[in-house]
C-alpha cells in the first residue's frame, strides 16, 4: 500500500484520539442522556478505520490485535447475560437494576446493570462494523 504524507499521519492520530475520546465520553452518557453502546461504538469503529485508511492494515493489525469475530461473540453474550439477569429475580428480561455504592477515598458510585448491556452492545457494534469494513477492503486486494 502507498504510504501516505507524515502531515497526514499525524493529524490522523491526533483526529483519530479525539474521535476515541468522544466515543468514550457518548458511551458513558447514554445511561442518562443520548448516547450509549451503539454511537460509542459507532465513533470508535470511526476512528478505528481512519486509522486503518492512513496506514496500512498490516500495521494496524500488529498495534490493534483484536479478533473482530471474538470481539461479537464477547459482546453478545455480555448483553444476553446482562439482560437475563432479571429473569433470575423473576423479573421480565432486560429489567434494569441499580444501586448506589460508597468506596472509600472516591465516594459514591451509581451502579447499573445498563452499563454492562451497552458494554455488550458497544463490542458488537465494533467488532461487526470493523469486521465487515476489512473483510471488504481485503477482497480487493
Amino acid at each position: 500500500m502507498k504510504t501516505r504524507p507524515l502531515q497526514f499521519q499525524v493529524v490522523t492520530r491526533v483526529v483519530a484520539f479525539i474521535i476515541l475520546a468522544f466515543s468514550v465520553f457518548l458511551f458513558f452518557a447514554g445511561h442518562n442522556n443520548p448516547g450509549g453502546g451503539f454511537i460509542g461504538g459507532l465513533m470508535t469503529a470511526a476512528a478505528l478505520v481512519l486509522l486503518y485508511l492512513t496506514f496500512d492494515v498490516k500495521t494496524i493489525k500488529k498495534v490493534i490485535p483484536f479478533d473482530y469475530a471474538k470481539m461479537i461473540a464477547a459482546g453478545l453474550t455480555l448483553a444476553i447475560v446482562t439482560g437475563m439477569g432479571g429473569m433470575v429475580l423473576g423479573q421480565p428480561f432486560l429489567s434494569q437494576y441499580d444501586r448506589y455504592i460508597t468506596f472509600p477515598f472516591f465516594g459514591e458510585f451509581h451502579a447499573t446493570t445498563a452499563l454492562p448491556f451497552d458494554l455488550g452492545i458497544y463490542l458488537v457494534v465494533v467488532g461487526f462494523t470493523l469486521l465487515v469494513i476489512l473483510t471488504i477492503a481485503e477482497d480487493g486486494s
